[in-house]
């Protein structure tokens, strides 16, 4: 692989402990109201200190701290968490720092005390605003303490925040269903986050699936009707399932779906790093229980580093990629992957085909059709043929 320069650099920070375990969730979370804030901001400064000799002298232009639930952890942990970051990295000035907050655990103190820390952006797990939908999926919180976490926020200081919202739930129909958007909207959030109901492995649902899931007609509908809500609203459909005001995308989701890279800290993190002098992308993956990770020390936090070769490379950033609505301009997939677009070719001919792409001289793009059925458009470049890689000719997109 030929890598002419770094792409950009986020880093993500994993909370992973949570008030109740969702039964839909399968992120690594871990159910408790008893852990040590110290010893775990400990553990991620020394796991972050373990790669920096991967990204000396890069600058980090965006932070992202998820979960489970980062709102349990106090104001001064917080705080004290990023300066000991700050001390580490090369921070760009007025970047964008996300945290993921739940309205169960919102307080205005503790969110004045995030913002004050250094936090501009929120994002807050609302659902839905309906206390049976939200009874239903095994939320904590109802729809007036969701209104109340939003108000909070504002109140706060927080100029930037999205919400994230789910549909197609159990028993919901479509006007609950446009009820929750509508109220969504009206409070005027910079971003929101519309995701379907899936029912994933290893969540409790997948053993125990509710019996009144919306059918793929009706959930169909809900989003048609949602998007049509959005747009009429003001918020531009830039990625499956991201609606923004003008200019207030997620920089930090914007830089994964674009491919670059990030640096991952905390239990069950990923990374991607790029090293342009040794012409290779690495993957790394931590230790996903909690007490694992923070008894360990130096590599032993990592539970898998490994290579993408480029079959690997070519999927991962198609996989991402072609979650943008307006798509890609071609020239970024070299830069991404130190491969040329021509090694591309056969899937990207056979989904223009179908229809499920669309091609002009500089850009591709996922058409409608391409974004109904993201997953047959992502399956089509699963296996690339990299053995014809040293036949492949370089062209220049402008």
């Amino acid at each position: 692989m030929n890598f002419t320069s770094n792409p950009p650099l986020g880093l993500y920070i994993h909370l992973p402990w949570c008030e109740k375990k969702c039964p839909y969730c399968d992120f690594n979370s871990h159910q408790s109201s008893d852990f040590d804030e110290q010893a775990y901001i400990k553990a991620l400064v020394e796991d972050l200190q373990q790669d920096l000799p991967l990204i000396w002298g890069r600058q980090i232009s965006s932070v992202f701290i998820g979960g489970g639930t980062p709102s349990l952890f106090s104001g001064e942990a917080i705080h004290q968490l990023l300066s000991d970051l700050r001390a580490c990295l090369n921070f760009n000035p007025g970047m964008e720092i996300t945290m993921e907050a739940n309205p169960g655990s919102a307080d205005e103190s503790r969110f004045k005390a995030y913002r004050n820390a250094g936090v501009n952006r929120l994002s807050i797990g609302i659902q839905s605003f309906d206390d049976r939908s939200l009874e239903n999926i095994g939320r904590i919180h109802n729809g007036q303490k969701s209104l109340d976490a939003f108000c909070k926020a504002r109140q706060a200081g927080f100029e930037n925040i999205n919400l994230d919202l789910i549909y197609a739930l159990p028993g919901q129909t479509l006007q609950q269903a446009m009820a929750d958007l509508s109220q969504a909207i009206a409070l005027e959030p910079e971003h929101i986050s519309l995701y379907q109901l899936t029912i994933e492995p290893n969540t409790l649902f997948h053993s125990r699936t509710p019996a009144d899931l919306p059918d793929d007609d009706l959930s169909w509908e809900m989003q048609q009707q949602n998007q049509a809500l959005l747009q009429s609203a003001g918020y531009q459909h830039y990625e499956i399932s991201a609606y923004a005001k003008k200019g207030q995308h997620s920089r930090h989701n914007l830089n994964y779906w674009s491919f670059g890279d990030y640096l991952g800290i905390g239990a069950g993190a990923h990374a991607k790093i790029t090293l342009p002098a040794e012409g290779r992308v690495i993957r790394q993956t931590r230790q996903r229980q909690p007490q694992s990770y923070m008894q360990s020390s130096g590599s032993g936090r990592i539970s898998e580093s490994r290579e993408l070769n480029a079959q690997d490379l070519a999927f991962e950033f198609m996989l991402n990629a072609l979650r943008l609505v307006d798509g890609f301009h071609k020239s970024l997939f070299a830069e991404h992957c130190g491969l040329p677009f021509q090694f591309l070719n056969k899937p990207v001919s056979k989904a223009l085909e179908l229809e499920l792409l669309s091609d002009t001289a500089s850009h591709l793009k996922p058409t409608t059709l391409g974004l109904q059925f993201h997953n047959d458009l992502q399956a089509l470049f699963l296996d690339i043929d990299s053995t014809r890689l040293d036949q492949v000719e370089p062209e220049i997109y402008f």
